[in-house]
């Protein structure tokens, strides 16, 4: 599809026809340089591109007599596919492990102990659990290495690394980011029928996506499942990224099939950003939007007032510009949050579908705090060397606020790194800038926007009128 001279880019798929070699998924990322060889690599461009492909086929499609076509929760204007259909039969299956393994009763604030059994019924089910619910044709597609392992293999890895983690009892978007990934890999491995461009991507975000966020929210208040890499208040959401893009292109101005993904502007008659902050707003707009169903979870499990457990969120709620600006800048900060952080992406292992290759048409991203926060290469030690008192990285080095090396007498602002330059009008203040946001109906050919990072950060906004509660995030001014 050719627009403006540029090209949309769609996920490729697998020539049936020709050889290919799968091979076991395996941990890459061992330390923070792994994440710059990451955000070249051919899995970085694949998943990215998944992503925008979904993303784009949620916007609101305008029709010939100049009327628009909303895909809200639920429409009937969209028809479910069979292996569309497979996967929610799968999903339901999972509800169902939840009955045969209830929570443990004990006192326990965070993290059921049941869970953990939860998941090891998966581990052993999960085999049969997908020839159950997915054509043994793509399962058993064969490697060209005769002893090569089946397409099977791969597929599991991204499936059971969906659920959370059995061993730290958390979830969160790295495991939500393996979720896109199995689906990725279906699609990759012609899993799904081939349609007009956005069709069969609507159906998987509104017939599977949508019922796999629901039941990790059942899977999280059922085990109490603490957040996994979550930066606290400071973070957009404690479990999940991607609600946030494709809600709000729900809500986003309608597009033709050749339109460029618009950088501001709201489809006529949507809520206000301002509603996250209503109560009564968000529970009548749960039902029929992705964005308002998560915000609503947030309002299931958080209690007082939303600008204090949620400021980012509430300050983006601020923004004047429409729900493609914060469609804009929820692309650009999931690459900056979550596919450049060390502490989300660690934990993804990489096979022959999602590539650890480089891509070739890939440039080299700058070195950022967003890629620098976790376990650096220990240096080494020339023979002779004192090696027993060689610096190496402490226990809590992966993990510790990148702004936390400040001087004693100097306080950073807390996480700066998550400040989202594009959330910078407040509904009281007039924009900070018009700089232009990157196009997110394609892919550029390297990393899309390190940048995401805010420098100017260090300015506190005042507190929300009517209290005395923490500091809005510094950079929604």
């Amino acid at each position: 599809m050719e627009s403006a001279g540029r090209s949309v880019r769609f996920l490729p798929k697998l020539d049936p026809s020709e050889p290919h070699n799968f091979i076991k998924p395996c941990k890459k990322i061992h330390e923070s340089q792994d994440v710059q060889t990451f955000l070249v690599s051919k899995a970085y461009t694949d998943i990215m591109t998944f992503i925008l492909q979904l993303n784009r086929s949620i916007f609101p499609t305008k029709l010939s007599d100049g009327e628009s076509q909303a895909w809200p929760l639920g429409t009937d204007a969209v028809q479910f596919s069979a292996p569309i259909r497979q996967l929610q039969a799968l999903l339901s299956k999972l509800e169902d492990l939840i009955q045969e393994v209830p929570p443990d009763t004990g006192p326990r604030r965070f993290g059921n102990i049941s869970f953990r059994k939860w998941h090891e019924v998966l581990e052993e089910r999960a085999s049969a659990l997908l020839r159950d619910c997915l054509p043994a044709e793509i399962l058993d597609t064969p490697s060209a290495d005769p002893q090569g392992p089946t397409a099977e293999t791969e597929l599991k890895a991204y499936f059971l690394g969906s659920w959370g983690s059995g061993q730290r009892l958390d979830y969160g978007t790295g495991h939500e980011l393996s979720f896109l990934a199995f689906l990725a890999a279906i699609w990759k491995l012609n899993g799904f029928p081939t349609s007009d461009p956005g069709v069969e991507e609507r159906a998987i975000v509104l017939g599977v996506i949508e019922p796999y966020l629901e039941l990790t929210r059942t899977l999280i208040k059922t085990y109490t499942l603490e957040p996994a890499g979550s930066h606290g208040v400071w973070g957009l959401d404690d479990h999940s990224f991607i609600p946030y893009i494709l809600g709000s292109a729900q809500l986003a101005p309608a597009i033709t099939e050749t339109d460029l993904t618009p950088e501001e502007g709201s489809l006529p008659n949507a809520p206000d950003p301002s509603g996250v902050a209503k109560a009564n707003s968000v529970e009548r707009e749960r039902r029929t939007n992705l964005y308002f169903s998560a915000i609503g979870f947030i309002y299931d499990v958080k209690k007082g007032p939303f600008w204090e457990h949620s400021p980012m969120l509430y300050d983006i709620s601020g923004i004047r510009a429409g729900w493609g600006k914060i469609n804009k800048g929820m692309v650009k900060m999931y690459n900056a949050e979550v596919l450049s952080k060390f502490p989300v992406v660690q934990h993804f292992p990489f096979g022959s579908l999602f590539s650890w290759a480089r891509d070739p048409n890939a440039i080299a991203p700058p070195t950022t705090i967003h890629s620098t926060s976790g376990p650096q290469a220990r240096p080494a030690v020339p023979d002779g060397g004192a090696s027993s008192t060689t610096a190496r990285p402490t226990m809590d080095a992966g993990t510790r606020a990148p702004w936390a090396t400040a001087g004693a007498g100097s306080r950073a602002p807390p996480m700066g790194n998550t400040a989202a330059p594009w959330a910078a009008a407040r509904r009281d203040v007039p924009p900070a800038s018009n700089t232009a946001l990157p196009d997110t109906s394609r892919l550029p050919p390297g990393p899309m926007a390190p940048s995401t990072r805010a420098p100017w950060a260090a300015t506190q906004a005042p507190p929300p009128p009517g209290g005395d509660g923490p500091t809005k995030a510094p950079w929604a001014r």
